[in-house]
């Protein structure tokens, strides 16, 4: 079978660092284009700076991956829709949940496939908690997701926008891997965002969690985004049968009582693409919007704590 061609829309880091290495391997996808602001390109393929230019000049081409921050992302999947392209987003999806519904609705609509990517959820170890969690109940979580922006988003001053979500950029990759794992509806409690002075996002996020459960399972998270030492992305939960699963290093290992019971190469991003191909197969969309909604509330609920100023 060929290979489909696909545009990928934004070329930040994410897509330099993940999704054009992983499209140029993959057995199911072919890169036929970029969509640069900047002028950045990939190979020798055709680069626009423009959606519309991509649409005008390339009209056969049908699917797009969308990679550029979230404040643009719903007019740009909006436009991609209304162009007869399926469509792949990055995560977060978009800056409002408001903004993800009306996508959900318009590529009903157009009879399109959408699936919104959360790419930590496509590992092994999170489907073996899901199902031990299922199993043996949750007496409590711990999230620990810490990491240095200097290093992940370097001079991306985007990221401390409103609507650039700040250090909730990659502790949105935490709650997907939550809201996949437990096995029942969780709620926002309290928070505590600190922001720099300087700054319109935070850079610290503290979260208790609640649920309707009637044995009140204790549940909270700590996002900081001033992590030098090296990555810190850890989720730990007490089963109601004592035992202790903790996945690490973002959800690609996972250990019972101490004891590495699985561990995979970190390939999330070739997952997302071959779940698209399925998707593509059988004209289906996926979006799944617990992790915003999630996210949503942390902000909904937060208290503001003034830190100091934050420059690169």
């Amino acid at each position: 079978m060929a290979k489909r061609k696909i545009a990928v829309i934004g070329v930040g880091k994410i897509a330099q660092d993940q999704h054009l290495p992983v499209i140029d391997k993959s057995d199911d996808f072919e890169l036929a284009a970029t969509v640069s602001t900047r002028g950045l390109g990939h190979g020798d393929k055709p680069v626009f700076k423009t959606p519309a230019e991509l649409y005008a000049a390339m009209p056969e081409i049908s699917l797009v991956s969308i990679c550029t921050p979230p404040n643009v992302r719903h007019q740009y999947v909006r436009e991609a829709l209304d162009a007869g392209k399926d469509v792949m987003m990055e995560k977060p999806p978009t800056t409002t949940i408001s903004e993800l519904d009306d996508l959900i609705a318009h590529a009903r609509r157009l009879d399109r496939v959408l699936f919104q990517t959360w790419h930590s959820q496509y590992n092994a170890a999170v489907d073996r908690a899901r199902d031990m969690v299922a199993k043996d109940g949750v007496k409590s979580v711990r999230i620990d997701w810490r990491e240095s922006v200097r290093k992940w988003h370097p001079g991306q001053d985007w990221v401390w926008e409103p609507g650039g979500f700040g250090v909730c950029d990659p502790g949105i990759n935490a709650l997907s891997i939550f809201t996949k794992v437990m096995p029942f509806p969780v709620f926002v409690q309290e928070s505590t965002l600190t922001f720099p002075a300087n700054r319109q996002t935070p850079i610290d996020v503290q979260i208790t969690f609640k649920s309707g459960q009637l044995h009140r399972p204790e549940m909270s998270a700590g996002f900081n985004w001033l992590e030098e030492s090296g990555e810190i992305w850890t989720i730990r939960f007490e089963t109601g049968t004592g035992d202790e699963l903790k996945l690490e290093k973002g959800g690609t290992v996972l250990r019972v009582n101490g004891e590495v019971v699985l561990e995979n190469p970190s390939e999330e991003y070739e997952r997302i693409y071959e779940r698209f191909a399925a998707l593509l197969d059988a004209h289906q969309s996926d979006v799944d919007a617990a992790p915003l909604r999630l996210m949503s509330d942390v902000f909904l609920m937060g208290a503001r704590v003034n830190g100091p100023d934050f420059e690169w």
